[in-house]
This record gives C-alpha cells, structure tokens and sequence, in this order.
C-alpha cells in the first residue's frame, strides 16, 4: 500500500521471520561439521536429517510472524487453499523441463558430453554382489518413472517448509514494494539462506565461496518460477509441489553426462542451467503471465483481518 509517495511494508514480522528463519536453519546446516570425524554412513545421515528439519525454518518463521507478530490468523498463509488447479501441472512438469535444458546447455557449452554408456550408474551399483540387479535400461526407466511421480509428492513435505515461508509470507509481505522488486528480493534472500550448506559442498562443490553468490543468482530465477506459480494460486501448496519436483528431478540429466563439475553445469542451479530458468523467466514476461494480472489477484483474495489474542 501506498501513502502519497511513501511505501509501506510491516517490518516487525519480516524482522521476526528472518531471525527465527536464519536462527533455526543456520545451526541445523552447521551441525553435520560437528561429525566430521565420524564415519562417512553417520555423516550423510546427520547432514540428511539435519539439512531436511532446516527446510522447515522458515514454516516456523512464518507461523510464529504471523500470528504472534502480526496479530493475524495462520488462515491467510492459505494453507487450506488450492487456487486455479491447472496450474498444478505447470508446477509438476516445469522441473523436468529445467532439468533438460541445463543438460542441453551443459553440452551446448562443452562443459560435458553425451555418457552412452551410464557409466554413473554403473559405477553406482559396481559394489553391490552379482553387480546391477536389473538391466541397465530397466533401472534409469524406473529411476526417471519414480522422479517424475511419487518422488515430488514425498519431497513436497519438507519443501512445504520452505514455500510456505518464502512464498506463503515473504513474498505477499514485500508486495507493496512491486511484483518484481518483491519477487528478486525474496529470490535472493532465500539463495542466501542457503551459505551455510554451500560452503560445505552443496551444488557448487568446486567453488564453495563463490558458490553462495551463484546459489543467490539462482533462486533469484528459480524463485521468480515459484513465485509465479504462488501469485497464480495464492496457495504455498502450487510451489511446494514445484520445490519437492525440482529437488526430485532437476539433476536427473547429470545420469547422462560425462566428465563434469556440478558447480558449472549438469543443474539448473548451474551457471550453464541458468540459461534455462532465464528462458522459462523470460517466457514468462513476454507472454505476460508476469507480473501477474491485478484482475488474477481480485480473483483469488488472500484473507488479511487481525485476530486478538
């Protein structure tokens, strides 16, 4: 909302949110280097438990800003909502194709080649006794077939976690600055929310510190993605479904790639995979799908009136 030339956005719960968001997910990304000593089994398994409860940090900002801050019902986080339904294979099938692209432009760059053979999958299973328990095809089907179905419905749990804090309440909360400023802002707020987990090795393993820069250019794309698809649904549950999609199949053309470095290419968080979410972006800017039509917003209001304790 606007009063004369002055924009005003509530402060005090985005302040609230960020500290509850960086105080809670920071230590649980920080707690697999207190196992560093440990066996490799019990640290993946720390870091896998660890980095899943820190997806949840900003959920919690987001209820405990909305309620005890704002003074207003966890009801117009829109979790009880669904919005426009088409818009949920929008959310299931974009990962893939961002997926794609980033191989596609991996190749394109000559940051890797075309692997005939599977030689990743193959070396995945040469410890195991009697070698692949299946053929070679028969396993990448199934591994793609599980990808692309029950793997984003289990990942949605835990992106929920994220989506609905920076989409379900950040990005409404920075709105009165304008679509796009609120849509970046956000974006890179939530790449650097990540630098704990990418000095340790997470997608830019190469280049950690550089890396969390790249982590910010990133979700500055992705998140303008999901973003469309919350402005369209005024729901957290359309950009879970893209999250837990994205987490599940986004990185399936690395299968197909030899030799390279994840933290240049093989992913759309790549700098190789960027050219793909900019062309989705800009997609979705030539055609008008962004910013979001006003008379799309009217139609799918989100409740705002403060409840008393």
């Amino acid at each position: 909302m606007e009063r004369g030339s002055t924009i005003l956005v509530d402060r005090k719960p985005l302040m609230v949110f960020l500290v509850l968001t960086f105080g809670i997910s920071w230590p649980l990304f920080l707690l697999p280097l207190a196992f560093r000593a440990a066996a490799p089994d019990v640290q993946q398994l720390v870091t896998m438990v660890a980095w899943g409860v820190a997806m949840w940090g900003p959920g919690i900002g987001a209820l405990v800003a909305t309620r005890f801050t704002a003074g207003q019902s966890l009801r117009t986080l829109n979790l009880g909502r669904l919005g426009q339904k088409r818009i949920y294979l929008w959310a299931w099938l974009l990962p893939p194709v961002l997926g794609l692209l980033s191989g596609v432009s991996t190749v394109a760059f000559g940051l890797a080649r075309v692997d005939t053979g599977l030689s990743l999958i193959r070396q995945s299973y040469e410890g195991l006794p009697g070698g692949l328990p299946l053929p070679l095809w028969v396993v990448v089907v199934v591994q793609i077939l599980f990808s692309v179905t029950l793997a984003p419905l289990f990942n949605t749990l835990f992106a929920l976690g994220e989506e609905l804090g920076w989409r379900g309440f950040l990005l409404p909360r920075l709105e009165p600055l304008g679509q796009w400023k609120a849509i970046l802002l956000s974006g890179a707020i939530w790449g650097s929310w990540h630098a704990p987990a990418v000095l340790q090795g997470l997608n830019y393993p190469s280049a950690p510190v550089l890396g969390i820069l790249m982590m910010v250019v990133g979700c500055m794309l992705l998140g303008t993605i999901f973003s469309w698809l919350y402005l369209r649904t005024r729901s957290p549950w359309a950009p879970a479904l893209a999250h837990g999609a994205f987490n599940a199949i986004a990185g399936i053309s690395i299968l197909f790639l030899t030799p390279f470095d994840t933290t240049w290419g093989g992913t759309p968080l790549s700098p190789a995979g960027w050219i793909g979410m900019a062309l989705v972006v800009a997609w979705l800017a030539a055609t008008r799908r962004l910013p979001v039509k006003l008379a799309i917003e009217a139609a799918t209001p989100v409740p705002a009136e403060p409840v008393h304790a």
